[in-house]
């Protein structure tokens, strides 16, 4: 079992895009909504045009503080976690966030880690206060918004993405919603994989003529596995079995096993992705997070602690309950979880 910091989430903020409906939309996106349609999902959101991610962020992390009658001058640290394409280059959203918040001198740290940043996240803020015992009360933030110059939300990584963001204020010593391990691997094989090829300081510009969207991402996944079916689905079934293994391995260093489990929160993927991830840590279907991911869309690094609020309000977690929040992230590729003792 591994020494931790006994850190709780005292309270959680949420903030969304407008919703839409998938079947309405898809055809906006995609030249074969079908394909689409089979994902299952019913809806996403996506934000106004000209709302940033920092001003979705903003919104969740006032919600989060003020259902813990805190101030954001009672707050040791904040970590914000961006999942999609940033504002602007250059630039630090940690710090746009907190000067949105109106704080001055808290220290910041922004997390950029595609869809693990929500646990790399709670993990910095136990570090923190196991560094400092000056340091008891931490804001986590994390915010996906779809940059749509740089990618199409409905044809990206076979899930439909949407724009969110979710807040959380944890504390020393707060006996609920209790960080109790995390767990994490990394193939980096898959580095490029899933990667925008325009806009870095590798090619900044897009080809003339050309936009950013690439058209058939997972084509060039494909090629990557010189478009061999058995390689291919060997990557597939990698994806579903490393899960698997991060839970295991979170689990034994908390001390637990399986059977200890009540749910599992995965990223909110298609319904076939999240029944084959079910499968592989063998829990029943039933018990994940798949009906939010219809309703939802995938919100990038705010799925987890999104999906397990709405657990809690709808009824179907009670206190003591033990909870795998587990995914992949790409690029990287990253696996992760993190085990919350409800």
């Amino acid at each position: 079992m591994q020494p931790s910091v006994e850190m709780g989430i005292v309270s959680t903020g949420m903030a969304f895009g407008e919703r839409r409906d998938v079947a309405a939309t898809a055809a906006d996106y995609v030249p074969y909504p079908e394909d689409v349609a089979a994902l299952g999902y019913e809806s996403y959101h996506r934000i106004a045009d000209g709302v940033t991610a920092t001003a979705l962020a903003v919104e969740a992390a006032r919600e989060a503080l003020e259902n813990a009658d805190l101030a954001v001058t009672d707050v040791d640290l904040i970590v914000v976690g961006n999942s999609d394409v940033p504002e602007y280059l250059g630039w630090d959203g940690s710090a746009a966030v907190a000067r949105a918040l109106g704080a001055h001198g808290t220290p910041t740290v922004l997390v950029t880690q595609a869809c693990a940043a929500w646990s790399l996240a709670l993990d910095h803020a136990a570090g923190a206060m196991a560094l400092s015992t000056d340091t008891n009360t931490v804001l986590v933030v994390l915010v996906n918004v779809v940059s749509e110059a740089h990618s199409n939300r409905m044809d990206f990584n076979g899930s439909i993405a949407s724009d969110g963001a979710v807040a959380a204020v944890l504390h020393r010593g707060h006996p609920r919603f209790r960080r109790l391990a995390s767990a994490r691997f990394t193939n980096p094989e898959f580095a490029d994989l899933f990667r925008i090829e325009r806009g870095g300081a590798a090619a900044p510009l897009p080809l003339p003529g050309r936009e950013h969207l690439r058209s058939d991402p997972m084509a060039a996944v494909f090629e990557h596995f010189g478009r061999d079916p058995q390689r291919f689905k060997g990557f597939i079934e990698e994806i579903h079995g490393r899960v698997a293994d991060v839970v295991d391995q979170a689990l034994a260093r908390a001390g637990k096993d399986r059977e200890d489990l009540a749910r599992l929160v995965y990223v909110n993927e298609g319904q076939q992705a999240i029944r084959a991830v079910a499968d592989a840590v063998g829990i029943p279907f039933e018990r994940t997070n798949a009906e939010l991911a219809r309703e939802l869309g995938h919100m990038g690094a705010a799925d987890q602690l999104i999906c397990l609020w709405r657990h809690v309000e709808a009824g179907e977690l009670a206190r003591g309950d033990l909870v795998a929040l587990a995914g992949v992230a790409s690029p990287g590729m990253h696996w992760f979880c993190t085990l919350i003792e409800v």
